[in-house]
């Protein structure tokens, strides 16, 4: 996982310096694909994680957003926001360039790390970081509210390496639920997993058993289930990535049947372009994400391993969706 690791690295810089979305950039995306699909006359709803476009996200930002529409996407779900804007661009700026393309603005990825941890990776949650934490999600929840989202998730897990650890998180995560619910947010808080929150913890009793070095023996807690029965089910939910939770030896599906209330979002991914690997059953993750009635799923591009653009790939990702017989 080495380019969403850099990614991640990277975000907490980018949030810092707004450099997903600004207005200075080598290359925009208008620019990079010189034949574009029409608007698609399908009734497909397909949402974008704008993460997806990398660098390409840049330059001019009304004439990327009308490009996104036209290769087929209806929704966005931002990364970026840095105290009042998305990178270098005013919310209410960002906000009126989207609605002229024809987009509308469902969700933002915001993450809250603590000013003492060392780095992103070591993004420890304490009791006393709480008042600070809070304040900050206040602001932030305040802003998405202007912009219209209906939700606004958290993107990367805290340090967990015990049960204390995810009971503070928990503690944290309930908080600011209330606080985004306040703001006037419609879903509320969310969280979005990666593969390490499938990790398991493991109690002191348990360290022996632990160490047998069996790869069949499940000693422990997977932080994923601590999270759920950790948080009230009116403050936060789950907003899952179908890919990490494979990555992570789990099954989406199996989650969904059995959280049905929890999971209200989905990002639909692939190891790069959506179903070109083969390793990700998209069919049935669609027929179950239906019958659990989750309206809302963003597909996320991990870095293009062949030199093509990231445009291409969101573009040919969304013409998968849309030929797709089993998305409606």
């Amino acid at each position: 996982m080495s380019t969403r690791r850099d990614f991640l690295k990277n975000m907490s810089m980018a949030a810092a310096a707004g450099l997903l979305v600004g207005k200075a950039g080598s290359a925009s995306a208008a620019n990079s694909v010189s034949e574009m699909a029409p608007a698609p006359t399908a009734s497909k709803i397909i949402g974008l994680q704008t993460y997806s476009l990398g660098k390409e996200f840049s330059g001019d930002i009304a004439a990327v957003l009308k490009k996104v529409k036209a290769i087929g996407y209806t929704d966005l779900e931002l990364a970026g926001y840095n105290n009042g804007k998305i990178g270098q661009t005013d919310l209410m700026e960002f906000k009126k360039m989207a609605e002229a393309a024809g987009l509308k603005i469902v969700s933002s990825h915001v993450s809250y790390v603590n000013p003492a941890a060392k780095n992103f990776f070591d993004n420890v949650y304490t009791k006393d970081m709480i008042p600070g934490a809070l304040e900050f999600w206040k602001k932030t929840a305040d802003d998405h509210a202007k912009l219209g989202c209906t939700m606004l998730v958290q993107p990367m897990m805290p340090t967990i390496k015990s049960h204390e650890d995810a009971a503070v998180v928990c503690d944290v995560f309930n908080q600011v639920g209330d606080v985004v619910k306040a703001a006037g947010i419609p879903m509320g808080f969310g969280y979005h997993n990666h593969n390490m929150e499938f990790q398991r913890v493991v109690k002191p009793e348990d360290a022996e058993k632990a160490k047998s070095g069996n790869p069949f023996m499940k000693v422990g807690d997977q932080i994923y289930d601590l999270l759920l029965a950790g948080t009230d089910p009116s403050k936060l939910f789950f907003e899952m990535d179908v890919y990490w939770t494979v990555m992570g030896q789990n099954d989406p599906v199996e989650y969904m049947k059995k959280n049905p209330t929890r999971i209200k979002a989905l990002h639909i991914k692939d190891r790069s372009v959506l179903g070109q690997s083969g390793m990700m059953n998209f069919e049935q993750i669609f027929k179950q994400m239906y019958a659990n009635g989750i309206k809302h799923y963003f597909v996320e591009l991990e870095n293009m391993p062949d030199g093509r653009t990231q445009f291409v790939g969101c573009e040919e990702s969304a013409k998968y969706l849309l030929k797709a017989p089993f998305v409606k």
